[in-house]
């Protein structure tokens, strides 16, 4: 459940990792979104590939911003091989910084060999924000639902890793 942004790509070459960084820190000081490089000796990242989960070790650089106090971080962590696979979790945040978000993923594509991008909001897609509102709605109100339904539980919550659980019991 939750309106989440998933990307993944390859960027087209190493020097295309410092543009991307520098475009993002930017775009994040226009906004005052708060950001952070990283450079990471040895990070430990899971990642699917071909649908089998396996763990990268090694080397990372990039940055990691935060749209609003109610997004998951927007984390452009690139490994060795220039490779990223992240998600941010924009539902609770509401329509505008997702699609800041996605504006954001849309400005730095052309630095990707292919910049993927799997948008539950759709508004990747379809640049349509009535769209999704729509979805957003409903997943507040099945998270309300089942608040009702379940009343020891509590959502949403913020995990110590900065991600957001919709529903905890």
């Amino acid at each position: 459940m939750g309106i989440t942004i998933h990307f993944e790509g390859q960027l087209r070459d190493p020097g295309r990792l410092e543009l991307v960084v520098h475009a993002a820190a930017s775009f994040a000081r226009v906004r005052g979104w708060p950001y952070q490089t990283i450079h990471e000796p040895e990070a430990h990242l899971a990642r699917v590939r071909d649908e089998k989960e396996w763990d990268y070790v090694g080397p990372t650089s990039g940055i990691q911003l935060l749209p609003h106090e109610r997004c998951e971080p927007v984390r452009l962590e690139f490994d060795g091989d220039l490779y990223i696979q992240e998600f941010t979790k924009t539902q609770f945040a509401g329509p505008d910084v997702h699609i800041e978000v996605v504006t954001l993923l849309r400005q730095l594509a052309p630095h990707f060999t292919a910049l993927i991008v799997e948008d539950e909001g759709e508004y990747w897609e379809r640049d349509d924000r009535q769209v999704l509102a729509r979805h957003i709605d409903t997943c507040n109100q099945v998270l309300a639902d089942e608040l009702r339904q379940h009343p020891g539980s509590e959502g949403p919550v913020r995990l110590p890793s900065g991600r957001w659980a919709d529903l905890i019991s």
